[in-house]
């Protein structure tokens, strides 16, 4: 029978630690949730090696590593709202819901965003609500947020999505830029968006996200 925290500690401890993530609650939660929980059971054997896994349907979990810098970059805090977008089957809103105040999940797969609420309630995280609906749009009608987070790369990134972050709040995006991938965080000021280098990472561009044509006569 597969040890999952004995898996799940070395995670913590080959791919998070070794990556300067040391926020105890993020430490904590990856250390808590069981990642292989929000898999398809055909990929449970792979649920904690250091690659995105993807999920099907157009939908990927993000490497631990990924996931870990991006919340510890964002420093998500207790009493915070966060929307992440392409939660896929809750992993990310799951792990979200240990240091914020409440998640919004959008999943625009229905029969992904079944699966997760089941395995969300299931694993108590109950500060979760999974909105399903095209994942650009986000979640207007729950927001604003503190803190909006996106399971996948970027290469355009939909006006609407940054009306729904707060004055003051971030956003932290995979920017695909050719083969490099670039984490920024990006902070509300004045209703723009600054942006800052966070990390260099990789994944593929989240459907509703890709480069916008420009079309000319």
């Amino acid at each position: 029978m597969t040890d999952y925290a004995a898996r799940r500690t070395t995670m913590v401890d080959t791919q998070i630690r070794p990556s300067d993530v040391t926020k105890f609650p993020i430490i904590e939660a990856m250390l808590s949730i069981p990642r292989e929980e929000f898999v398809p059971a055909s990929l449970r054997e792979a649920a904690y090696v250091g690659e995105n896994l993807d999920l099907g349907r157009g939908r990927l979990m993000l490497e631990p590593r990924t996931l870990a810098k991006m919340l510890d970059a964002l420093d998500v805090q207790r009493n915070e709202l966060v929307l992440d977008i392409g939660c896929g089957l809750g992993y990310s809103a799951a792990v979200i819901a240990r240091l914020a105040e409440a998640v919004v999940g959008v999943e625009s797969d229905a029969d992904l965003a079944d699966e997760a609420q089941a395995i969300l309630s299931r694993e108590g995280a109950d500060n979760v609500i999974l909105h399903q609906g095209p994942l650009h749009e986000g979640a207007p009608q729950h927001g604003p947020y503190d803190a909006i987070m996106i399971q996948g790369a970027v290469a355009d990134l939909p006006a609407g999505l940054l009306e729904q972050l707060k004055e003051g709040g971030r956003i932290a995006c995979l920017f695909m830029e050719g083969a490099l991938g670039v984490v920024r965080i990006g902070y509300k000021l004045d209703g723009g968006i600054s942006w800052r280098f966070a990390f260099n990472a990789s994944a593929p561009v989240l459907a509703g996200f890709e480069r916008r044509m420009a079309f000319s006569l």
